[in-house]
């Protein structure tokens, strides 16, 4: 490495938007207000940029043209007006919500709130390196006493990535250890800080696709004060700046700059069973065909089954994708129709590499559709599933529709509902190898993961065209920012062990802070031994809280992961999973606000507590939206759990109906059966009616739990319905009814009232509960009230006695 840094930078133009400034070697360092909150800079060490587009940065239209959108395009932005003050030395900006100096000497930067406290600021003589005898480029800061940093997508380790060092760059990590490994599976140049001593959280997005280490603290150097610092091994320093000043700000304002979730249809929330066993046998299309027999015979419900890659497996384990077996599964329609007659999707494994013993490797080869060599137009070959393969090309508009047609042919015109976009990471390690750039050539260096992302939205916009009055609902295992607006993902192929259902807990409220909320992880582990009955039991009452329930494996001992694995505790499965199924109600409200918003549907407790500190490294109970605390058993022989109550509220607990303070930790027990859940004083709980799918009964049931405070207090919910499968919500066919609880010390009050009246609810009336012990009287007009054995009291309310607002 040659590793310099700008000097004698001067002013370009200050009249300008954005301001630029060059270096004495010729690089041009600029800085754009986007909005009063947000910033951006950026560093090209050769005075123009490496890569001109963007696939990170949505229009604003939400999304991004397949080929990328302009890096210099603000049209996206209000581009407020800002007040500039010019000095010899330091320039300071002042966009009303933020104040910058802008040190031209060292050139380095300093950021502070409108009352000019600094929290966060460039490394002085050390802030913009880059390699001149390379592409690296690097950004420096300093690091402040008692920060925290959250988010860098799905890592291994704490929720706090503080002293951590990560390397992202998209690989296989087959049995990864969740505690410590790295990389992994997914591209997430995001963070938040949080300074508990000035109450700030600030987001800092590099977009930059190329390989990247983030260094959080753990590396020291004597002649520096504290530092961390971002490296990318190509393209340009482009990073965005997103003042909170609240954790919830940052993570909303992050989802307007790349996008907000797709909303997936409504069975997607149930049940999606997997395992790679079940394609691998001779007769794989008796033994899934057992698998919903068995689903009956065990009542156990299920909404989607992902079919393994060994249906397009030869007799020696290659995989073909797109080329079914007909010995194995000799009519994948009649397969098809059995999952569906059982109102159970299918969705098909597809992977992005042909072998190049694969039927279809020499079609596309003349199509020039795959990566192709750094120097010449050969396919570029990398080991692929036991062979060698080639890569298909994303950036090439031919490749790309290719793709699509070979998804609708091969896949959903047999009767297969969705795509599972599998081993996507695209492990070509020839950086040089070149991709098509829609006819503008760039290096897989710079863009592997976009080849992921642009591989889900090509499956997407087939199952669209196939079906353009459904949401489609597809699974991507690789990603970058962006992935959410296409694609449900997983934490990859996870190790069975008591650590991995502990850590894999914090990677998914990371992915969730950055940007990407609807994951999940292999419930009872894929990769290694089975999990034992109770380590299974607690995997289980674990994921039904996660965006994503899902259990699959590839047990090394050849047994399957099912839900009726272990006869002795299927009663404590099926009761985990039943009670997924009759929370629907209030975990698809999530979703919708996730959609909406950007809010995560699993946080962290400090993403609602930031004011306690013990919730500021707090890894491993989280809350399911703003209403549910979930403390799940995470060590073996565990029949009672510490949990740690957020201060400033009090927490019933949802199983007993007993009272706690915030601000304490407390014992609660945890037999095999249950896992501690708590409420926040005001929650409300909505759930529905259990099903053996979604839509297999009218949904016409809502109970709503209600937990008002113990003395004086208030609650308040929106309760959000669609259709669930359709995109007539955009027209405005949505339904949402704001519930509020408010507590004194002798009375109860509920109130009801339409927000939006646009679907037809399939329900007439709700049905409230309270608390067990809980007496005092409920002001409200009810038909009928009674309380049951529990000592719980029910209210039942007529939808007809609601008007309109």
């Amino acid at each position: 490495m040659r590793i310099t840094r700008p000097s004698h930078v001067v002013p370009n133009d200050l009249n300008t938007h954005p301001l630029v400034f060059r270096g004495q070697e010729g690089e041009r360092l600029q800085i754009s207000v986007l909005e009063a909150d947000i910033v951006r800079v950026e560093h090209w060490p050769e005075g123009a940029p490496r890569l001109d587009r963007t696939w990170m940065i949505v229009g604003e239209e939400g999304d991004i043209p397949r080929e990328g959108r302009l890096r210099h395009d603000l049209s996206p932005f209000s581009l407020p007006s800002f007040i500039l003050h010019n000095g010899d030395h330091v320039i300071e900006l002042d966009t009303g919500q933020l104040r910058l100096r802008i040190h031209l000497d060292d050139f380095y930067l300093q950021w502070a709130d409108t009352q000019g406290r600094i929290f966060a600021e460039d490394l002085p003589g050390r802030a913009y390196p880059y390699d001149k005898a390379g592409q690296s480029v690097f950004h420096y800061l300093k690091r402040r006493p008692g920060e925290h940093y959250y988010g860098l997508g799905e890592r291994s380790g704490p929720l706090d990535k503080q002293g951590r060092r990560y390397r992202l760059v998209n690989v296989d990590a087959l049995g990864y250890n969740a505690a410590n490994g790295d990389p992994l599976y997914k591209h997430f140049p995001f963070y938040i800080t949080f300074d508990p001593e000035l109450d700030i959280a600030y987001g800092l997005l590099y977009d930059n696709l190329a390989t990247t280490i983030f260094d959080l603290g753990k590396e020291i150097d004597n002649y520096y004060p504290a530092y961390r610092y971002y490296q990318a091994e190509g393209g340009d320093l482009d990073y965005y700046l997103l003042y909170g000043p609240t954790l919830p700000d940052v993570v909303m304002k992050l989802s307007r700059l790349i996008g907000h979730m797709a909303l997936p249809p409504r069975w997607s929330l149930g049940y999606l069973a997997s395992t790679m066993t079940y394609t691998e046998v001779p007769d794989a299309q008796n033994k899934l065909q057992q698998f919903v027999d068995l689903c009956v015979q065990h009542d156990i419900p299920c909404d989607m089954f992902h079919l393994s890659s060994g249906y397009g497996s030869d007799n020696e384990g290659k995989r073909y994708v797109f080329n079914w077996n007909l010995k194995k599964i000799p009519d994948p329609q009649r397969l098809s129709n059995y999952f569906h007659r059982a109102g159970i999707h299918l969705a098909a494994n597809i992977k992005p590499a042909l072998l190049t013993t694969h039927p279809r490797y020499d079609e596309v080869a003349e199509l020039d559709g795959f990566v192709q060599q750094a120097n010449s137009d050969a396919p570029e070959l990398s080991v692929f599933w036991g062979g060698e393969g080639a890569h298909i090309d994303f950036t090439n508009p031919v490749a790309y529709d290719w793709w699509k047609q070979r998804v609708k042919d091969r896949i959903l015109n047999i009767g297969i509902d969705s795509t599972w976009n599998d081993n996507n990471e695209y492990p070509i390690w020839d950086d040089e190898a070149r991709c098509d750039g829609f006819g503008r050539p760039i290096p897989i260096g710079l863009i592997r993961p976009l080849q992921s992302l642009l591989m889900a939205r090509a499956s997407r916009e087939a199952q669209l065209e196939c079906n353009p009055d459904e949401r489609p609902f597809l699974i991507s295992r690789s990603g970058c920012p962006g992935i959410q607006r296409y694609a449900q993902t997983w934490s990859g192929d996870n190790y069975t062990s008591w650590e991995t259902l502990r850590y894999n807990i914090p990677m998914g409220l990371g992915l969730s802070l950055s940007g990407a909320p609807n994951t999940g992880h292999d419930v009872g582990g894929f990769a290694g031994p089975r999990p034992d009955p109770e380590l299974f039991v607690r995997w289980v009452q674990n994921g039904v809280f996660h965006p994503r329930f899902t259990i699959h494996s590839w047990n090394s001992d050849g047994t399957v992961n099912e839900p009726w694995m272990y006869p002795e505790v299927l009663p404590l499965v099926r009761q985990a999973i039943a009670f997924r199924y009759r929370l629907l109600p209030y975990l698809y409200t999530l979703f919708v606000e996730s959609h909406r918003t950007g809010h995560p549907i699993i946080r962290p407790l400090v993403y609602h507590f930031a004011y306690d500190p013990r919730t500021h490294s707090e890894s491993f109970d989280f809350m399911l939206g703003p209403n549910l605390l979930v403390a799940s058993v995470l060590e073996p022989g565990a029949r009672q759990r510490q949990v740690y109550l957020p201060q400033g509220r009090m927490w019933c607990d949802f199983h007993s109906g007993d009272w706690y303070d915030g601000g304490q930790s407390v014992i609660l027990d945890a037999p095999l059966h249950l896992i501690p859940l708590l409420v926040p004083d005001g929650g409300i709980l909505p759930l529905g009616k259990l099903m053996r799918h979604v839509g297999e009964q009218g949904d016409d049931l809502r109970q709503i739990y209600l937990f008002p405070h113990p003395q004086r207090g208030a609650g308040r919910f929106n309760l959000i319905e669609d259709d669930g499968f359709s995109f007539a919500y955009q027209r405005g066919e949505v339904t949402e009814l704001e519930l509020e609880i408010m507590a004194e010390p002798d009375l109860l009050t509920l109130r009801l009232r339409w927000l939006q009246y646009g679907y037809p609810l399939p329900y007439n009336e709700l049905e409230f509960i309270l608390p067990p012990g809980e007496q005092r009287p409920l002001r409200v007009a009810a038909a009928k009230r009674w309380e049951d054995d529990s000592g719980r009291r029910h209210i039942v309310v007529p939808l007809q006695t609601l008007t309109e607002t």
